[in-house]
């Protein structure tokens, strides 16, 4: 595993390690949301259906999880600093090669799973490059911000439809994002030190642990997922308002990018520890959310968006850093582990989901997503249970 030494940064170094970071997630996975946002150009152009959406997209997340383990070792092996200039190449280079030589679907789901890889090892060096340079006492909040920098990739996504995709072209549109990764070249920082190459048997002792949350993660990613992808559907298949349904989905995306650093600054604060019972009471809470929007009706459907958003897809960052705090030494190889549950979930979800629907009702739709969450909840305290066990809080990186 690799130990980097430790110094002491200075607070320009935490906002350049921070924008660093965040913009390196950004460029890793905006590929994915850029689909969803030019999905009606594209389908028209390479033709294919919704269905062939969901599977590009579920392609996408599946590489991504398959990359995970292998991208924990590189980053580990490489450092932070030149992991997360090659994830940024990399999606760039598959955003460029879908502008210029994406003219049929197959080639489309191609492109897309080789930049599935830069978002592995993108996430993974943003984590560890935060590990390495921020101070343990906002680590939490920092986490958080880069964690929402997931949604705003959505909303940034979505700004290409009007300015080019509806003007000059879709292909341009691909063509501003890989560019808009590129400038994130730039921001990365370099390592602190080279890294050394250690083992911890201490962190080793997480391990069982660690695959039990990131199994829980699988589960409340599926979940999660469905949000964006059913929420304006099965709204409007009810009768609400199309207008009220979509500007409900991006009052619960601005309540998720709120949350998420809400919920990291808030860890910072928690001198107890803690943090992986606190992900399944948010996930048991946001469970709750999910059975609201089984209930026809604009009411519950803001209250459910409010509690699944809010807390039910709050939960990534507190996550990442609950897993750093654990292996401080090795957090790429950690986080790789919880990451890859999160690709699984957003892999299986949508399609298991929409085959419910497809089968069932959208009511049917929700308690399914709602009985997931769940299930994660229950899961995460099954961790937090095992870490509490294998040594006292005190002892154990702040009872994470």
């Amino acid at each position: 595993m690799t130990v980097l030494a430790e110094a002491a940064p200075s607070s320009a170094q935490t906002r350049r390690a921070t924008l660093g970071g965040v913009s390196t997630t950004i460029a890793s996975v905006i590929p994915v949301f850029l689909i969803g946002g030019l999905a009606v150009q594209l389908s028209a152009e390479l033709h294919f259906d919704p269905a062939g959406l969901g599977l590009v997209v579920a392609t996408y997340f599946g590489g991504s999880a398959l990359a995970g383990i292998p991208a924990g070792a590189i980053v580990e092996r490489f450092g932070a600093a030149a992991s997360s200039r090659a994830a940024i190449l990399v999606a760039a280079g598959s955003m460029l090669a879908v502008a210029g030589l994406a003219h049929s679907y197959l080639q489309l789901v191609l492109f897309l799973l080789f930049g599935s890889v830069a978002n592995s090892v993108g996430q993974l060096a943003a984590n560890t490059a935060l590990a390495q340079r921020i101070p343990a006492g906002r680590q939490g909040l920092v986490f958080g911000i880069k964690q929402a920098a997931v949604p705003i990739s959505t909303l940034l996504a979505g700004t290409t439809v009007p300015l080019l995709a509806l003007t000059v072209g879709w292909r341009w549109a691909w063509v501003l994002a890989a560019a808009v990764a590129l400038s994130a070249l730039p921001l990365v920082q370099r390592d602190l030190a080279r890294p050394v190459r250690r083992t911890e048997r201490r962190e080793r002792g997480a391990t069982t642990a660690l695959v039990v949350i990131g199994a829980s993660a699988t589960f409340a990613s599926a979940a999660a997922n469905a949000l964006g992808t059913f929420l304006v559907s099965s709204s409007v298949a009810r009768g609400i308002d199309p207008a009220v349904a979509g500007l409900t989905l991006t009052a619960g995306s601005a309540v998720c990018i709120a949350a998420r650093i809400l919920v990291g600054w808030l860890a910072d604060r928690r001198s107890g520890g803690g943090h992986v019972a606190v992900l399944a009471g948010m996930l048991g809470v946001g469970a709750v959310g999910m059975a609201l929007l089984s209930v026809a009706g604009v009411p519950t459907m803001v209250a459910g968006v409010l509690l699944a958003f809010g807390l039910g897809w709050a939960w990534p960052g507190l996550m990442n850093y609950a897993v750093v705090q654990l292996h401080p030494t090795a957090p790429a190889s950690a986080t790789a582990i919880t990451q890859t549950g999160v690709y699984l979930g957003a892999f299986f979800g949508p399609l298991t989901l929409g085959t419910v629907t497809a089968h069932t009702s959208y009511t049917v739709t929700w308690l399914c997503a709602s009985g997931s969450m769940a299930l994660a909840a229950v899961g995460m305290l099954s961790g937090a249970r095992m870490l509490k066990n294998r040594q006292k809080p005190s002892e154990d990186y702040g009872g994470a």
